[in-house]
């Protein structure tokens, strides 16, 4: 077994073409995640002189991909408690935030003629038990009545077996048909190729260790592990990972809890007993506080992914991760008790307190993160959207202008994870 993200080990490692070190820059860019190359690709095709600096040695290294291969629209949270806490219209804003970042996914795709598996095959939302496909369905007719999303289908237990999953630990499911899903590492490699195309450049192993503001329109100037680079505008596009001091980055690290996200690859079973597996290759996710989410791969394989436990993700953490999720997989899956695991990872979910990404300007800086486990598509979607706001286009941000504030407790490494974790355990057990 692989501790590796199948994601990366299966794509080449993204080689820049440019090497130079650029003194100056329009817009320099921190992080070549998604975020980042989405938005350097935007701004780079405008003709802007733009600078990616990446602390890891090859782009999408964390989050964009070690994640489970999902570009899902919908919410983290349900549709009606949601705007029953901050009102329809904005509820409806934010779903629709969602089915338009799935769109700017394909649209990227397209344009760049990336060669990533993207395929818009839905997903369905499963439910083990009788009160949560009682909700799937109380949302299913809000989201339909409040004219949010139309393209939903209500399955019960029998068509959930005979027509999607074969399994019988399944009440009944939920498909929203406008979600999709592709091969990470490549979409990456693709999206980088074009930010270089474009003129822009992509910079790896330069952590960026401090940032001194210009102030009244003034370069800024990043002191990075290559050496300086000035800067008109600078976009943080990272999470609250490793990279980084805490002294810059703190602010952020602060308001997010990086938790551990973790998932296997099992070897490829074949088209025939993948497909009879899942029958429409959805990407699939159930219902609890502590759930899985699973699909298949363009070779076959089956990825399933869950909290195999509250922690942050290190080699020994996601080899330890395996037989959880294993033992996770056969509870859906019995009859792939003689299948091998080629892969097991780990990545971090830049949990914010509501769940919601942020994104604006502080102390002259730019930034977009927080996408608490919806961020596959939403960081590519927020890149495009940031690239407009930093060439002063007047623009609707989603996720500005809410307040922010730090979580109580929360200085460094999350020490309450374990506490949380046993909170939502109990919560599924008992519910």
């Amino acid at each position: 077994m692989k501790v590796q993200s199948y994601w990366m080990d299966t794509a080449p490692r993204y080689e820049p073409r440019v090497r130079d070190w650029p003194g100056s820059v329009d817009v320099a860019i921190v992080g070549a995640g998604f975020t980042g190359l989405s938005a350097a690709l935007a701004l780079a095709a405008r003709g802007a002189k733009v600078a990616v600096l990446e602390a890891g040695d090859r782009v999408a290294s964390e989050a964009s991909g070690r994640n489970g291969g999902h570009v899902n629209n919908g919410l983290a949270h349900d549709y009606g408690e949601l705007a029953a806490r901050v009102g329809v219209e904005q509820a409806r804003a934010w779903y629709r935030a969602y089915d338009a970042a799935v769109d700017t996914v394909e649209r990227i795709v397209r344009e760049e003629a990336i060669d990533c598996g993207f395929a818009r095959n839905g997903k369905l939302k499963l439910a083990t038990r009788p009160h949560h496909y009682d909700a799937l369905a109380r949302s299913a007719e809000r989201l339909v009545a409040d004219g949010v999303d139309t393209d939903l289908e209500l399955l019960d237990a029998a068509r959930v077996r005979a027509e999607e999953i074969c399994s019988g630990r399944f009440v009944g499911g939920l498909v929203y048909k406008r979600s999709a899903q592709m091969h990470m590492g490549r979409f990456a490699n693709g999206l980088a190729a074009a930010v270089e195309r474009n003129g822009g450049r992509i910079l790896l192993n330069a952590e960026v260790e401090r940032i001194e503001r210009g102030g009244a329109g003034k370069p800024s100037l990043l002191r990075t592990s290559r050496g300086p680079v000035q800067a008109g505008q600078v976009l943080l596009a990272s999470g609250a990972g490793r990279h980084g001091s805490y002294r810059e980055f703190g602010w952020l690290r602060r308001r997010m809890v990086p938790v551990g996200s973790f998932i296997i690859a099992t070897a490829p079973l074949g088209r025939e007993r993948a497909q009879r597996l899942i029958a429409r290759r959805r990407t699939c996710t159930t219902v609890a506080n502590i759930h899985h989410y699973f699909r298949l791969t363009d070779d076959d394989r089956l990825i399933l992914g869950g909290r195999a436990h509250f922690g942050v993700s290190s080699p020994k953490a996601d080899a330890r991760s395996a037989p959880i999720l294993r033992e996770g997989m056969l509870g859906i899956f019995p009859e792939l008790a003689d299948v091998a695991i080629d892969y097991c990872w780990g990545g971090v979910v830049d949990m914010t307190r509501d769940r919601l990404p942020q994104a604006g300007e502080r102390d002259g800086v730019w930034y977009s993160t927080g996408y608490s486990g919806h961020g596959t598509q939403m960081s590519v979607h927020m890149g495009q959207v940031m690239a407009k706001l930093i060439a002063g286009e007047a623009l609707d941000n989603p996720w500005g202008g809410r307040p922010w504030p730090a979580i109580p407790g929360h200085f460094g490494p999350p020490w309450f994870l374990p506490l949380v974790g046993a909170y939502y355990r109990a919560k599924d057990r008992f519910s």
